[in-house]
């Protein structure tokens, strides 16, 4: 009895701290000791900087998204844009060389975005690199936005905010990607406040050049990786809300599946590679923040769930507490599989999917730590579709 009540007590802490301790105690954080901030002030004249947009058969997005980023509110001249398609076999390739005034960078042979990204990296000459995706639109100012902070020495990359686009009405993966996205959203502007971003998404990033180490070509989620390897080595990478990239959600929840079971697995072998980062003695609250917003969501948070479930339901009849424990959690698995059921239908109270969508979310964490364990995941992957785009993003 000792053991299952230690086990449930454990296991709700685990939970509670990991989805919803963390963001209040960071933001008290942030909130009574933030980072030194520094003036952000529009340089007299501002720096040469590339953009990279790595595309793979995107040729219904490419061309959009050229045109989103001819119209970005940066000196022409000033902004070089690399764009690389190894791999495609649609049209993606000719349609860019539609634009006489990118660069284009082709392979016929396909081996993943990161050794397209390290393929061409040896070509940037500017003291910034700003990286992409193919299916994202920025704001106009998203790049003057990014650019800004590297006046300040101490920063070695910038994350730009990612966003889901809004529909009238949505399904579960347009509602769910898009209230977490808002939650993650918050974190990270709490983890730039206090320190630091723990890790960039690859929607739209930044770094230094003179700090990126090419990844090794078998990194699946190789944006996280170089981010906390300039986290590491003693820079800042803060959090630019005001540089934004939108795309849609995932066209079915079959494809966020795919796409979560993808990241999931590469975060265990990020984690693996990142383990010295777990030290507190040598990098303190970076320690702390990784370990919370990080590693405890992709390891013993997913693991604390059933055990709650389990223990809960074997000491409902001790006690008040375990019995609403236990009926908390069958309603929300309830709706969860409702969720699953109205999957496909389009509901304007986005709450509505929460359940589900949390739910998938954490059972991908298991399919992607057996795909790690496998060694199945390849950097080569099919990647998920996603839902049409109902009007031109800013």
């Amino acid at each position: 009895m000792e053991w299952t009540i230690a086990l449930f007590w454990t296991g709700l802490v685990t939970v509670l701290y990991a989805y919803i301790g963390y963001g209040i105690i960071i933001w008290l954080i942030a909130k009574l000791r933030p980072a030194p901030k520094t003036t952000l002030q529009a340089p007299a004249h501002w720096p040469e900087t590339t953009l990279i947009i790595a595309a793979y058969n995107e040729e219904d997005f490419i061309r959009e998204k050229i045109e989103n980023t001819l119209n970005l509110n940066y000196p022409k001249e000033k902004l070089n844009v690399f764009v690389v398609t190894d791999g495609s076999t649609d049209r993606t390739p000719e349609i860019v060389r539609d634009f006489p005034g990118l660069r284009l960078f082709h392979e016929d042979s396909r081996r993943g975005k990161i050794h397209a990204v390290n393929r061409i990296m040896p070509f940037v000459k500017t003291e910034t690199v700003i990286f992409c995706d193919a299916n994202t639109f920025l704001n106009k100012d998203a790049i003057q936005n990014i650019v800004r902070h590297y006046a300040d020495p101490k920063v070695g990359g910038v994350a730009g905010e990612k966003r889901i686009m809004k529909q009238d009405a949505e399904g579960a993966p347009a509602a769910g990607e898009g209230l977490y996205w808002k939650y993650e959203s918050f974190l990270k502007r709490k983890d730039s406040e206090v320190y630091s971003v723990m890790g960039a998404a690859g929607e739209l990033f930044s770094v230094r050049t003179a700090l990126f180490e090419a990844p090794d070509e078998n990194m699946v989620i190789e944006d996280f990786y170089m981010s906390m390897r300039i986290v590491a080595r003693g820079y800042r990478f803060i959090y630019e809300p005001e540089a934004y990239a939108e795309e849609t959600a995932s066209a079915t929840v079959a494809d966020e599946w795919k796409r979560k079971v993808r990241i999931s697995a590469g975060a265990f072998q990020a984690m693996g590679r990142l383990m010295y980062l777990l030290n507190p003695f040598r990098y303190g609250v970076v320690t702390f923040m990784y370990f919370s917003h990080r590693v405890l969501r992709w390891t013993f948070a997913p693991i604390a769930l059933p055990v709650v479930l389990i223990t809960s339901a074997l000491l409902a009849r001790y006690g008040i507490v375990y019995l609403l424990a236990f009926l908390g959690q069958i309603a929300f698995y309830s709706l969860a599989l409702l969720g699953h059921v109205l999957r496909t239908k389009a509901i304007t109270i986005k709450g509505f999917f929460v359940p589900y969508y949390f739910t998938v979310m954490n059972l991908s964490v298991f399919a992607g730590f057996v795909r790690h364990l496998r060694g199945r995941q390849s950097v080569v992957w099919e990647k998920a579709a996603r839902a049409k785009k109902q009007s031109a993003s800013a």
